[in-house]
């Protein structure tokens, strides 16, 4: 007889080195979506203080570089092409391990954050394009409430102080990548208008001598550095947006291990760049790119502008509904059930965190209206305030349900047997259960010791005791 199938748990237990690879991610992504807010916060003061906002712009659009290789560029346009190409090379390297060492690899376990991802951008799509459509607006910013920012989402739940299961954090983790390197295909597909073949031809090679010494084992910043940097240049002289190199440039880093390696060169190096993208690239970026006007004119546009009012729409509405359809019927025809410790409303508080489109949104709004520079600001303005309703929206469905994450966390996290490892991970280890019962015997002999001494101590003291009696006068 065949033993009947177990069904597989969405959002179960991870793997011991994918929870530890997932926490240190995590870690560091929130300190830099904590600076992000800081950039976004400052840039926002900057350019609306009246005696500050003339210099705000002064500096955005100051221009340098090197004109006779095409790139003078505006201090503005260094940020979004120039460093947030580091952001996408380590999006790049996150894409890769996954496919090879994380949950894409099985394409059981993808199915979920996949199919969820592409609802999470097909509907938020779709929402803009009816509320455009309806309104008689630009249909051109379809695609700027189709991303997430994952370091924005995780400042958010670093600022109200939720403990998140791990198993949600990797869903949104793994979402983002997902959403990330759609994001990335939207961006080489639909934002690229001409191309010179003889930049791109040689951005390829570069890419090729790039694939060829990672191949050969040759090693050494100072070759990969200035060969990425060239490869950046002919990618943007291309007429492809520039950060599409760091991407290729992440993929091909090898991320799985070989004998006697402790990790792989992509997770080394991800180890190194990633908090040069979260801590500086991402902020400086978000420094010049946030910086729009904001009245009360202003926000009332938004919600009365079908271009504004599709992206905030979008935000907050499509990416929930998106996310958490997706992942119901990605449940629904897998049989795949819902974890014991989770509910369909946890689900949801996840799906509404993931409206928070802010770094991609910000840069997919500055390509789909290029040349229009006040409806840009009026989207950008539109990602901002769709980014804090959703914010808003999860902070207060998370705090509804955060006793319950914090008792699943401390259970996700208790290691009575000082091993390192926690105790989830040892249950079937008859090694981890005589360690805690020599723990146990070691506390209960203490304990022993404890009440004996009590009771020598309590026998000892006799109420008007014979002493006392023997010293009295005869």
């Amino acid at each position: 007889m065949t033993a009947p199938r177990t069904p597989r748990k969405a959002f179960g237990r991870l793997s011991l080195p994918e929870r530890n690879y997932v926490a240190e991610a995590l870690r560091t992504e929130t300190v830099g979506g904590v600076l992000l807010l800081v950039a976004a916060i400052a840039a926002l003061a900057w350019a609306n203080i009246p005696a500050l906002g003339d210099s705000y712009e002064n500096v955005s659009h100051f221009h340098f570089g090197i004109e006779s290789l095409g790139l003078d560029l505006s201090v503005a346009h260094w940020a979004a092409d120039g460093l947030l190409a580091i952001f996408f090379f380590v999006a790049g390297i996150e894409l890769k391990r996954e496919l090879v060492a994380g949950d894409l690899k099985d394409p059981k376990a993808a199915a979920l954050p996949v199919v969820a991802a592409l609802c999470g951008m097909a509907v938020p799509a779709l929402v803009y394009t009816v509320t455009n459509t309806a309104g008689g607006g630009s249909l051109a910013g379809w695609a700027v409430p189709t991303a997430t920012d994952i370091a924005f989402a995780l400042a958010v739940l670093a600022v109200i102080g939720t403990s998140l299961p791990s198993a949600l954090r990797a869903f949104l983790l793994t979402l983002a990548v997902v959403d990330d390197l759609f994001a990335i295909l939207i961006i080489a597909v639909f934002f690229t208008d001409s191309l010179n073949f003889a930049a791109l031809g040689g951005a390829v090679v570069g890419l090729a001598v790039f694939w060829l010494l990672l191949r050969k084992g040759v090693r050494g910043w100072y070759v990969y550095v200035p060969l990425g940097l060239v490869i950046w240049a002919l990618m943007y002289n291309s007429g492809v947006h520039a950060t599409i190199a760091g991407v290729a440039m992440g993929l091909m880093l090898r991320c799985h291990t070989r004998e006697g390696e402790q990790h792989s060169p992509g997770q080394h190096i991800e180890h190194l760049v990633r908090p040069l993208s979260a801590g500086l690239a991402v902020p400086l970026f978000a420094l010049f790119s946030a910086g729009v006007s904001i009245s009360g004119g202003a926000l009332a546009d938004v919600f009365t502008k079908p271009e504004t009012l599709g992206v905030v729409l979008g935000l907050v509405v499509g990416k929930t509904l998106g996310i958490l359809g997706g992942t119901w019927l990605t449940a629904r025809f897998t049989r795949a059930s819902l974890s014991d410790d989770l509910e369909w409303a946890d689900v949801f508080a996840v799906a509404t965190l993931a409206g928070i489109g802010f770094t991609v949104s910000l840069l997919i709004g500055e390509l789909a209206f290029e040349g229009d520079a006040a409806l840009t600001d009026e989207v950008k303005a539109a990602v901002l305030t769709g980014s804090l309703v959703a914010a808003l929206l999860a902070t207060v469905l998370l705090k509804v349900r955060n006793a319950k994450y914090r008792k699943l966390t401390e259970a996700e996290e208790r290691d009575e047997d000082l091993s390192g490892v926690p105790d989830i991970y040892e249950e079937d280890d008859p090694a981890y259960h005589l360690r805690v019962a020599a723990i146990y015997e070691k506390k209960a002999a203490e304990h022993r010791r404890i009440a004996e001494e009590m009771e020598s101590a309590r026998l000892a003291e006799v109420p008007g005791g014979a002493g006392d009696e023997g010293d009295g006068p005869a």
